[in-house]
């Protein structure tokens, strides 16, 4: 359509003419998109309707800005709906406009970031025309949709599924939280054996930290069932075990990316794995988030909370963009280390990340439960279900690196130790007892 003086004249009478109307087109309403002509008489409009809550007549604008409107007579509801589909794509094709014009700056400056947002902006104007749902009025339909369109993944182990009321979902971003070495990358890789094997899921792991194969190298001792100092010596075995899973498993691709890389330079990966493979991502798992930089440079690092915010939203806005599930970790502090149970007090760096994610596990860890070849999940935060504060147990393989549903009684860590510690002072309190009465000489 073509969008002259004459058209955008004709939006402002009609506007002037119901008051409601214009304040469904308000919150898009922008007097600089105008023509030149008109810009000063739509500025007047949108200013008069804020200070006095109502629409200015065709006499007062006249006169205030020395315009021509005129009334429109016989207006029916049917033309104020094809003025806001109209006004609506106006605004957003003006809007569009603006920004490919102040596009040209930002990549002079070579300030990608910039750009790609004021684009997006640009082009996801619209009018707010949806009243959202009627809770009343087909319960059934309303849960129905929510079930087959959630796109709920299960993570592959039993227990963590029951908290999580199924699974995580697409769309989410989930984080593991660990301390240095405490296995943030370790259930990653589990993850990725999980969706790829067991889900049949695309699956897209980046490291920002481990080389590739690395990475590879532990999935292929996880996959195979091989003890990981064993990996060299059966490489042939476990090249034709690999070979044999391809064609009943998902696609999984590790690829390493340098420390600093932000979101935008994700997407352009994915984008191009896309192309590539014509395969569309399901998974994608960051390891992980504190290596990684915000998409503007702008942003102070030494702020952490703003930088962690940053970062944390472009990574779950990313998941809501492509429809996939996002699973990142992230560092636990210093003051972690002597504490059996976390709380919000110990992720190291801004709470941004606890804000925005949707679901966060603690993994917890300590000589006792290496031996007994375990580790435990410790829920921080779920926006989907009731486990925070909850715990579960899961078993670990300690040669094949493979993390599974636990074997073992689920009981929480703090009452094991309470138990274990009540029995060893009583043993020891009974032992002391015996010793005092064997010494002592019973005479009549």
């Amino acid at each position: 359509m073509d969008y002259n003086y004459d058209t955008q004249k004709l939006y402002l009478e009609m506007m002037l003419m119901d008051s409601t109307t214009f304040i469904r087109c308000q919150s898009i309403f922008d007097h600089t998109l105008f023509d030149k002509k008109l810009k000063k008489s739509a500025e007047f409009i949108h200013e008069y309707v804020k200070n006095y809550n109502t629409i200015p007549t065709t006499t007062i604008i006249n006169a205030s800005t020395n315009s021509n409107f005129q009334p429109i007579p016989d207006l029916t509801n049917e033309h104020f709906n094809w003025l806001l589909d109209e006004f609506e794509k106006f605004t957003r094709h003006k809007s569009m406009e603006k920004a490919i014009e102040e596009s040209v700056e930002f990549l002079e400056k070579y300030d990608y970031a910039s750009m790609e947002t004021t684009i997006k902006k640009a082009s996801e104007i619209s009018l707010q025309k949806d009243l959202g749902t009627n809770y009343f009025k087909n319960p059934k339909e309303r849960l129905e949709k929510i079930k087959s369109t959630n796109g709920q993944l299960s993570t592959g182990w039993k227990d963590l599924d029951i908290l999580l009321y199924g699974g995580f979902n697409r769309g989410e971003l989930e984080l593991f939280l660990a301390q240095s070495g405490g296995g943030k990358s370790l259930f990653l890789a589990n993850l990725a054996v999980n969706y790829t094997q067991m889900l049949k899921k695309n699956v897209v792991y980046i490291t920002l930290e481990l080389k590739e194969e690395l990475v590879s190298m532990r999935i292929d001792s996880m996959l195979t069932n091989t003890n990981a100092k064993d990996v060299f010596k059966s490489i042939d075995n476990i090249h034709n075990s690999v070979k044999n899973l391809k064609s009943s498993s998902g696609k999984l691709q590790v690829k390493y990316l340098p420390s600093g890389t932000n979101t935008n330079t994700i997407k352009a990966y994915l984008k191009e794995y896309e192309i590539k493979t014509n395969s569309k991502v399901d998974v994608l798992l960051v390891d992980y988030m504190d290596l990684m930089a915000p998409n503007s440079k702008k942003i102070d690092a030494s702020k952490l909370d703003i930088f962690d915010k940053y970062i944390s939203e472009e990574l779950r806005n990313l998941a809501i963009e492509k429809n996939i599930l996002l699973i990142s970790c992230s560092q636990l502090n210093r003051g972690a280390i002597t504490e059996t149970e976390f709380d919000h007090s110990h992720i190291a760096g801004g709470m941004g990340k606890i804000r925005t994610a949707d679901n966060v596990l603690a993994i917890y860890i300590n000589k006792s439960l290496r031996e007994r070849g375990i580790y435990q999940l410790q829920f921080m935060k779920t926006r989907n279900s009731s486990g925070v504060g909850q715990s579960i147990n899961l078993d670990f393989n300690t040669n094949t690196l493979r993390i599974s549903d636990s074997t073992q009684p689920t009981t929480s860590l703090l009452n094991d130790i309470k138990s274990r510690s009540t029995t060893t002072t009583s043993i020891q309190t009974n032992n002391k007892v015996r010793e005092l009465l064997n010494n002592i000489n019973i005479t009549d």
